[in-house]
C-alpha cells in the first residue's frame, strides 16, 4: 500500500521485536516478508530497514541474514509503557489482496486524528488472536479493531472479550462480528454480496447455477444466504445441492482434493458464485488446465473486486469492497467510543457495488 509510509514501517518493526519477546542476535523478518507483511514495494521495505539499521535496531550481515541488535531490546523494554493514544488493530491477513487497503483506512484516520497504531496479524487462527488480544491489552492499547478469526465457528476468546466489554475497552469489529460478541461492527453488506452476483448470472440466462462457499467464517454464510436468496426469488428450487463448501484454509487447495467433485458440479451448471476472488481466480486456473472455457462454457463471478479481478487472463465480474471507507469508518467509530464513552455506535453496513467485466456469457 503506497502510502503506508515507510516510518509506519519502522515503528512497527520496533513494535514486533518488543511484542515477539526478540533477544539479541536473533533473526528479524527479511525485506521479502516485510513487503508481503505490509503491502508496500521492496523500495519501501528497503528504506524502513536503512532506518531501522541506522538506529542500531537491526544489523545486516551480508550473506547471513538481518538480526535483532541488543540496543532494540533495550528500546523495547524502556518503551514498555505505551502512548495512551495507541490502538490495537488485529487482521486476519496481510497480504496482497482488500487488507492492506483497509488497513490503509484504519491508519489515515487514526494519524489525522493523533492516535497511533498497533499492529497484528493472525492468519485467521483462534490462538494467534488470543495472542494478539492479550499482547496489546497488557500494552495498554485505549482500544481494540479487530478481525475476527474463524467467526462461523465456536470461539474460545468469548470470555477474553467479555471481560473486554466489561471492563469497559472500545472494541469495534471490521469486515464480520462473532454473533455472540455485543460490539459494533464496519462491514460490507455480504448478503446482498451473494444476492447481486447471482441475481446478474440469472439476468444473463443463466438457471443452472453452482456456489462455491467458506464454511468457517460468517460471510461465506451470508455470501451463500445472498445467493440462496437470489436462487429462491427466481423460482430455482434445489440451488443447495449445487454448492461446495470448504475451510478458509484450504481455498487454495480445493481445486486439487476435490477435482472430480467439481467437474461433476461444472459439468451440471453453466455458471459459478465465488466465495472472493482469490477462489474464482484458482477456477480460471482449473478451467483452463481442465479445458472448460471462461465464459464460454461456464460463466464465474467472484466477490470484492481485488486489483486481481480485473487484470487476470478473464477479467471476473465481481462486486466492489469498500476496503479503505470500510476501514476509515471502523477507526472513527472507534474515536467516537474512545473520546465519548457513553456514546451508543451502530453499525456501519455498506451496500455493495456490481462490477461487469468479460468472466459471465449472456445465454
Amino acid at each position: 500500500m503506497d502510502n503506508f509510509k515507510y516510518t509506519a514501517i519502522v515503528d512497527w518493526a520496533k513494535d514486533y521485536i518488543k511484542q515477539n519477546g526478540l533477544k539479541p542476535d536473533d533473526r528479524f523478518l527479511t525485506e521479502k516478508e516485510l513487503c508481503s507483511i505490509h503491502g508496500v514495494s521492496r523500495q519501501t521495505v528497503r528504506q524502513a530497514m536503512m532506518t531501522l539499521e541506522r538506529e542500531n535496531i537491526i544489523s545486516r550481515v551480508r550473506g547471513s541474514g538481518t538480526f535483532v541488535t541488543e540496543r532494540a531490546v533495550n528500546t523495547a523494554a524502556v518503551s514498555a509503557v505505551p502512548a495512551k493514544k495507541s490502538v490495537g488493530v488485529i487482521s486476519t491477513y496481510f497480504s496482497d489482496y482488500i487488507f492492506p487497503h483497509i488497513v490503509t483506512g484504519i491508519e489515515s484516520v487514526l494519524g489525522d486524528t493523533g492516535y497511533t497504531m498497533q499492529l497484528s496479524i493472525t492468519h485467521d487462527q483462534v490462538l494467534e488472536e488470543t495472542q494478539a488480544l492479550e499482547s496489546m491489552l497488557s500494552s495498554g492499547v485505549c482500544g481494540l479493531i479487530v478481525e475476527p478469526s474463524k467467526s462461523a465457528l465456536p470461539n474460545p476468546n468469548t470470555e477474553l472479550y467479555r471481560k473486554i466489554k466489561a471492563s469497559g475497552l472500545p472494541l469495534v469489529f471490521f469486515n464480520a462480528k462473532y454473533e455472540w460478541a455485543d460490539f459494533p461492527y464496519a462491514a460490507m453488506d455480504d448478503t446482498s454480496a451473494g444476492r447481486k452476483v447471482t441475481d446478474y448470472l440469472f439476468e444473463c440466462g443463466h438457471k443452472d447455477i453452482a456456489g462455491i462457499f467458506a464454511l468457517d467464517d460468517i460471510q461465506g454464510h451470508k455470501r451463500y444466504n445472498g445467493y440462496m436468496e437470489s436462487c429462491l426469488a427466481h423460482n430455482v428450487k434445489g440451488s443447495e445441492r449445487n454448492v461446495f463448501w470448504f475451510a478458509t484454509a484450504d481455498k487454495s487447495k480445493i481445486f486439487g482434493y476435490a477435482k472430480e467433485k467439481l467437474l461433476e458440479l461444472f459439468d451440471k451448471t453453466t455458471a459459478v458464485v465465488c466465495y472472493n476472488d482469490m477462489v474464482a481466480i484458482n477456477l480460471l486456473r482449473f478451467c483452463k488446465e481442465n479445458a472448460i472455457r471462461v465464459p464460454e462454457d461456464l460463466s464465474v463471478v467472484g466477490i470484492d473486486d481485488s486489483r486481481y479481478a480485473s487484470i487476470c487472463e478473464v477479467p471476473l465480474t465481481s462486486v466492489h469492497h469498500p476496503h479503505k471507507k470500510l476501514g476509515a469508518a471502523a477507526a472513527n467509530m472507534l474515536i467516537g467510543m474512545i473520546e465519548n464513552k457513553n456514546m451508543a455506535c451502530s453499525d456501519m453496513i455498506f451496500e455493495p457495488e456490481l462490477i461487469v467485466r468479460d468472466s459471465v456469457r449472456k445465454l
